[in-house]
């Protein structure tokens, strides 16, 4: 069987849930052979052998830390020479659709982006996109090379397969550019306890009904019962009521958790293009006209400084 390239997403060897739902897609099109780079190789490898790594490639070096993605990159085509793959999977990050993207140019492959689905085909792997703000879906395969794949957070759920997960050390030359951007410093993010907007299986998002900073608690609250991340939409963002990092929608962050509840949100397509691919959606409004009701599994009208506080403490309740 073919083998398949999963670039691993991980903080210091704690692999992140993105990389063993790519381990999972990738067992339906060959055998899976993560690449981890930089330190924690010996934490994560187990970790990745569970989820169906037949093959641990890892390679450590300052340039990971210390620059850009022309480093990763660099490591990335050593780890396709090395394996020559059917496909290269790519958690669809900032960093890793950059990374997908100047890899596919450096080795004359084609890219597909953002996927929420891949299966084998008959003539190579065959990726589900949404498309056009979400309002298409589209099945479309790499005509040329090594298919370049980045998938989007959520697009399965991690099912464990143990595996050899044997760990090789991957030689790997840097190219004059991999220095060309260099970190001068870092300022660690604010941790909140919720888990990764783009990553999480629930999200709970306020828009202009919410109607002031002061009044987010009430969204957080019910994120909190349900251990979700909080979104905005780009109205309350805009207004300055949320951080744009939260900012839900096309010229945001785009999800697409298990459960996403929208509460005070019109419905606009900007919105919709950042969240319809959601498995299930529930949208709490006063206005039965707004447009959000076309999109939801379920819908709630109503106020939601009534709905939200009495959903949470529901949540709080069932949970004993």
């Amino acid at each position: 069987m073919a083998e398949v390239l999963v670039y691993v997403d991980h903080v210091d060897g704690s692999v992140r849930k993105p990389t063993l739902e790519l381990l999972t897609i990738a067992r339906r099109i060959g055998e899976p052979v993560a690449l981890h780079l930089g330190p924690g190789a010996d934490t994560a490898a187990p970790v990745l052998a569970e989820y169906g790594a037949v093959k641990v490639l890892t390679a450590d070096a300052p340039e990971f830390a210390d620059y850009l993605v022309v480093p990763k990159v660099d490591a990335l085509e050593a780890a396709v020479a090395a394996v020559s793959p059917a496909a290269v999977l790519v958690p669809s990050s900032a960093d890793g659709k950059e990374i997908a993207a100047r890899l596919a140019v450096r080795i004359g492959s084609g890219i597909i982006t953002d996927a929420v689905d891949v299966e084998a085909g008959d003539e190579g792997p065959v990726a589900t996109q949404s498309v056009f703000a979400a309002a298409f879906t589209t099945k479309s395969r790499v005509s040329k090379g090594v298919p370049v794949i980045t998938v989007k957070p959520n697009s399965a759920a991690p099912e464990a397969a143990q595996a050899a997960g044997t760990v090789e050390q991957l030689a790997v030359t840097f190219g004059d550019k991999a220095t060309g951007t260099k970190v001068t410093s870092r300022t660690p993010r604010e941790s909140t306890g919720r888990p990764e907007l783009t990553e999480a299986a629930i999200v709970v998002s306020g828009g202009r009904g919410v109607n002031g900073a002061e009044n987010f608690p009430v969204i957080e609250a019910l994120a909190d019962s349900l251990g979700a991340a909080v979104g905005a939409s780009r109205a309350a963002v805009d207004a300055g009521w949320y951080p744009h990092t939260n900012q839900v929608g096309q010229t945001g962050k785009q999800v697409s958790p298990q459960l996403y509840i929208a509460a005070g949100i019109s419905g606009a397509i900007q919105h919709r293009a950042g969240m319809q691919t959601s498995k299930t959606i529930v949208a709490i409004n006063k206005d039965s006209e707004a447009p959000i009701f076309d999109l939801v599994d379920y819908g709630v009208v109503g106020d939601l400084f009534q709905v939200v506080p009495q959903l949470t403490e529901e949540v709080k309740a069932r949970k004993g």
